[in-house]
């Protein structure tokens, strides 16, 4: 799971600074840089106050961070298949809402 990757890439798609989002979820911009470069893990406390200031809801934070490893080698045929469109349909959906 790349779930620093994917607050990184949904907070530059906001066009938010680090500092304006640790600021909205009351956290260091040094723990939030942690986050982002998944060198921390978060409280979900913390993911839910990042999913909210971003207005992305948590489950899709953790959909969108789930990668090939993620998935039981039985379902990777399935995962291959299926992410990809449907990585894209969340990203059309939530990303570009209300912008």
């Amino acid at each position: 799971m790349d779930l620093g990757n994917t607050l990184k890439k949904i907070r530059k798609h906001r066009g938010l600074k680090q500092d304006v989002l640790a600021s909205r979820c009351n956290i260091s911009i040094t723990y939030l840089s942690q986050l982002e470069n998944n060198k921390k893990s978060a409280t979900l406390l913390t993911l839910k106050k990042i999913s909210e200031s971003l207005n992305v809801p948590l489950p899709v934070l953790f959909f969108l961070s789930m990668r090939l490893e993620d998935i039981s080698p039985q379902k990777k045929e399935y995962y291959s298949q299926l992410a990809p469109p449907f990585k894209t349909f969340i990203n059309d959906f939530f990303l570009d809402i209300n912008e």
